[in-house]
């Protein structure tokens, strides 16, 4: 198979190369191609094509215009890049620091704009995503409107029988907690869900083998295309039949192509169908309208608006629900569109209010801001320079250089700095996307092939290249040739005031960076710090993948306890870090009537107490020498105070179909969101076989290596055919911080670049002022001052400047930040100590740039720099 050069870089090489010249460097550059393609692979060859074509837009390669006039534009022009390389070549220290601090800036902005095409695509890889909708559901409970996404099972029927006109699909769905897959003697678990058929049609799924319509038959399964070769490798799956949770037969029907990460499904490795589920559990006897356990999923008809099919289903639940629960809790239904389900998943008292869209354009602002300072550093030092080339400036006018000319230059000059640059930071990007996608979970990469990513990335660089040449180029155009020629040109005393502003602009973003960041990380360490109520310190939890595990917990518990690595274990319906379920229609003593009553539950086995090790505060905790607890409650201090309960112990509550006995009372535990309130919560002995965790406390005598290696054992002992998977709750807890830890460290990231970038202005200014003040410096010397005056001297101007970026950084920082915990009920204060850490930190990076230039002119011997006077 021939393989080609990406062709975009090839015709622009082709249209600016001078004809004399094609022939022989295009060979020269395919030859050199074929070599690198053989030894490092088409994709390392594209990149070093890419790089050999931009390097090569030079004067000297780059062909003549035809027509003199052109011609004359052409020469004009080619001189103004050859003075500009020049001038370049001959400041290495000033280019250096102007492409390094552009390349930086260009870099950052590059890859936040990568996150945020990422986060703007999210699930437009599906063709039906502008008509593919979530069903979701408002109810209200004691005045508060709260959203969720599960809905009965009755939904889909109800939907199709009133409104089937209006859609295309209506797919109910439900997914698995990792259920085993086993064939033959490969035995794994994968992530999926159990849909109704019409899932692959509306998702529309790139068929690998088989068909959209493998799941009409209850006993068959469609794969990923990674799932299939976990399983079967590179042989063909579908005919073949697999075993899920040793007990249900399902043959492979087909295999489709994995979704991309940056979807909703990205982890959805199998669809079982439906009915097999629900036949499975029994669904049909077992739950009604007011078990909101699934989700639904639609894709409207072609013809139809979907703001008015959500406005229609709005009352459905209503008219399918009892007069009374329909008027206690007001369900309404509506229609959350695909396109919001990343972005704009957030509501808040039924309304939607944004969610991750705040971040899109955060980091898009942050990404602006980071290459100004880049901008910032060219002009500064561009302006700081012009005496050095105030001669230039003066001959040209006096030879007929009209000031367009002058600013044509100046803006080339400009150009080429940012075209340099421009490839140093795509070069910048490919190195750091690995680290890039670890810590913001992407699985983002350059898009070398995409049109309009060069055409974004040439129209950026160009506009990189106008904003950062603008001032310089104004300002460097209007000098007086006369007065320049004579010598009695000065900048004036206020010539350096833009530059001054430009620094303070530059250090004021830097530093309300660094302050937002450190509240970030504060706000995190004060969630971290919470009471939580429980000792998740050698806390464990093993998933039950099928009701044999349940059954047959109390034979492996006690060869656990036997074991002598563990204190104790206990059955779950859910981990105890993470507890949403919820239940209403509670009934106790004292209840006002028009109370719409929403608690969390949680059904656990008797030693559940001692296993995660809670608090009781009043009563006692659930014991096996008491027949009567299988009808017992516990509640958390929520739960009574939400109850209106004085004395709880011995109140009796009505639920689940039965009365039930208060037997404890608990401390707060934190089951949820550690920046929210604790919610309300009742533990019960499960009685209803809906426990689906196994938790385990080691001995603390015990390291966790050998526990869980003898855990293990055990397990494998009891079922030998069932995958043994474990979590360490602390790994759960530390999971709760993800999200805040990611944004953390990309703005901690970002606003050390901001710094590093503002920096090398910094030093850039600092070593021409040491230049501009060496006669001065010296003179100083001999009439006495110390090296200590010196550096006071010099650095006292940049000192002043921070100080200032302080002054307006901090009240700004305070704003932004305090705006933002506001949406954290639970939340810490911003301390003065961040505002004085930044400040300092500031102020000591500053010193240290500076310092280093202004010592080195003040050691400098003074009969070098007086020679000449």
């Amino acid at each position: 198979m021939t393989h080609y050069p990406p062709k975009l870089p090839l015709r622009f090489f082709r249209w600016y190369c001078h004809p004399k010249l094609q022939d022989y460097i295009e060979g020269d550059l395919l030859e050199v191609y074929e070599r690198r393609l053989k030894e490092s692979g088409k994709r390392r060859a594209d990149l070093r094509f890419i790089i050999d074509v931009m390097l090569l837009f030079r004067p000297g390669i780059i062909k003549p215009i035809e027509g003199s006039q052109n011609l004359n534009t052409y020469g004009m022009y080619k001189s103004y890049f050859k003075i500009g390389w020049r001038n370049l070549v001959k400041n290495k220290g000033y280019s250096l620091i102007n492409i390094g601090g552009l390349a930086l800036g260009m870099a950052v902005a590059i890859l936040i704009g990568l996150w945020v095409y990422d986060e703007l695509s999210y699930n437009k890889n599906f063709e039906h995503y502008d008509r593919i909708a979530r069903v979701m559901q408002n109810q209200t409970f004691d005045g508060e409107v709260v959203t969720w996404q599960r809905q009965a099972m009755q939904l889909a029927p109800a939907l199709r029988n009133n409104f089937g006109s209006s859609f295309k699909h209506i797919v109910l769905s439900s997914s698995t907690r990792n259920p085993i897959l086993a064939f033959g003697e490969k035995v794994l678990t994968k992530s999926g869900n159990y849909m109704e058929p019409g899932a692959p049609e509306m998702l529309a799924l790139t068929m690998l083998k088989g068909s959209r319509d493998g799941l009409k038959d209850p006993h068959t399964i469609l794969l990923s295309a990674s799932a299939s070769k976990s399983i079967f490798g590179e042989s063909d799956p579908v005919g073949e039949v697999l075993m899920m949770d040793n007990k249900m037969e399902v043959k492979v029907t087909g295999v489709y192509k994995d979704l991309p990460h940056n979807s909703s499904f990205k982890d959805l490795h199998f669809i079982a169908p439906w009915d097999l589920m629900v036949k499975n559990e029994n669904l049909e006897e077992r739950v009604g309208w007011g078990n909101s356990w699934f989700q639904a999923f639609v894709q409207v008809a072609d013809n139809v608006d979907m703001d008015l099919v959500s406005s229609a289903i709005k009352d459905v639940k209503k008219l399918n629900v009892s007069d009374e629960e329909g008027k206690r809790f007001n369900p309404e239904l509506f229609l959350h569109p695909m396109a919001k389900w990343h972005l704009h998943s957030e509501f808040k008292n039924g309304v939607n209010v944004g969610g991750r869209i705040t971040f899109v354009w955060l980091f898009g602002i942050i990404g602006i801001f980071v290459l100004l300072l880049a901008c910032i550093n060219f002009m500064n030092l561009s302006t700081a320079r012009s005496e050095k080339r105030a001669k230039e400036v003066g001959i040209r006018k006096v030879v007929g250089s009209a000031r367009t000319q002058l600013i044509s230059q100046f803006f080339s000059e400009s150009f080429l700095v940012s075209a340099v640059a421009f490839v140093l930071s795509i070069l910048l990007v490919q190195l750091a996307l690995p680290w890039f996608n670890e810590v913001a979970d992407k699985q983002i990469t350059v898009l070398w092939t995409s049109p309009l990513f060069w055409s974004a990335g040439i129209g950026f660089a160009f506009f990189t290249g106008l904003v950062a040449g603008s001032y310089p180029a104004f300002y460097l155009s209007g000098f007086r040739p006369i007065n320049v020629l004579k010598g009695i040109f000065r900048v004036g005393r206020f010539a350096s005031t833009p530059r001054k502003v430009l620094v303070v602009v530059q250090f004021t973003v830097s530093i309300t960076l660094i302050i937002g960041t450190l509240v970030v990380f504060q706000q995190i360490q004060h969630a971290k710090n919470r009471p939580i109520g429980y000792d998740r310190n050698g806390l464990v939890f093993i998933p039950m993948k099928t009701g044999e595990m349940r059954d047959h917990f109390e034979a492996l518990r006690n060869d656990l306890l036997a074991s002598g690595v563990i204190v104790e274990a206990a059955l779950s319906e859910s981990t105890i870090i993470n507890t949403g379920v919820t239940n209403s229609g509670f009934e106790w003593r004292g209840k006002d009537p028009t109370m719409q009553d929403e608690i969390v539950t949680g059904g656990v086995s008797h030693e559940f107490g001692k296993t995660v090790g809670w608090k009781i505060k009043e009563g006692r905790d659930f014991s096996r020498d008491f027949a009567t607890d299988s009808q017992g409650f516990i509640l958390n201090e929520t739960a009574v105070k939400y109850m209106g309960l004085e004395n709880p112990i011995g109140e009796t509550v009505r639920a689940f179909g039965g009365t039930y006995t208060i037997i404890g009372v608990v401390e707060d535990i934190v089951t949820q969101s550690l920046y929210q309130p604790v919610r309300q919560t009742i533990f019960y002995i499960d009685a209803f076989n809906r426990t689906a965790f196994i938790n385990i406390k080691i001995d603390p005598h015990v390291s966790a290596g050998k526990a869980v290696a003898e855990i293990e054992s055990v397990f494998k002992k009891h079922h030998p055919a069932i995958p043994f998977e474990y979590q360490f709750a602390d790994e759960e807890f530390a999971a709760k911080f993800s999200n805040e830890e990611r944004i953390g460290t990309l703005a901690g990231f970002f606003a050390i670049l901001a710094i590093f970038i503002s920096c090398l202005g910094l030093f850039g200014l600092a070593a021409f002022t040491a230049e501009q003040r060496t006669k001065e410096i010296g003179i100083r010397k001999v009439l006495g001052a110390s090296v200590a005056h010196l550096w006071q001297m010099q650095s006292k101007d940049f000192v002043v400047l921070i100080f200032i970026s302080c002054v307006i950084a901090i009240p700004i920082a305070f704003s932004f930040m305090n705006k933002w915990l506001l949406q954290y009920e639970y939340r810490t204060t911003i301390s003065w100590s961040i505002f004085v850490a930044a400040g300092s930190g500031a102020l000591l990076i500053t010193l240290i740039t500076v310092s280093f230039q202004a010592i080195k002119a003040a050691m400098m011997n003074p009969v070098k720099s007086l020679r000449s006077e």
